[in-house]
């Protein structure tokens, strides 16, 4: 695939993404993806991701239910991130059960949880 090429890819074959909700505008999370990943984002629609820790593909939604579909796919001018519009199923993008996995503020020079839980993980994960 040509287009795949144009991206650059870190020296582990992998680009950062970031989903962002279509609506809101909100950045929801950031991950990372390899080529296979994107590739099958790209053919189905729906968020594909590379779960380092895991060492294998990530269809988000897979045990959570949580999927996201996607509306656009963007690479930006350095061509080493791509942005997703996407459309978060469920609502819960955070694998803590939130919204958005940016859920801490800085305040006061220190962390503070801003966004509520909306789903306890122990029911969204087996």
């Amino acid at each position: 695939m040509d287009w795949l090429e144009q991206i650059k890819w870190t020296d582990d074959g992998l680009v950062p993404a970031i989903a962002q909700e279509a609506k809101s505008g909100r950045v929801l999370m950031v991950a990372w993806m390899n080529r296979e990943a994107l590739l099958e984002t790209a053919r189905t629609g729906r968020g594909v991701y590379w779960s380092r820790s895991r060492a294998k593909l990530w269809r988000k939604g897979e045990e959570s239910g949580n999927v996201q579909r996607i509306s656009e796919i963007r690479l930006d001018c350095d061509r080493d991130v791509i942005l997703m519009q996407i459309d978060q199923e469920g609502g819960i993008a955070c694998h803590t059960g939130r919204h958005s996995c940016f859920y801490q503020r800085l305040k006061d020079d220190q962390w503070e949880t801003v966004d509520p839980v909306l789903k306890d993980p122990k029911e969204m994960y087996r």
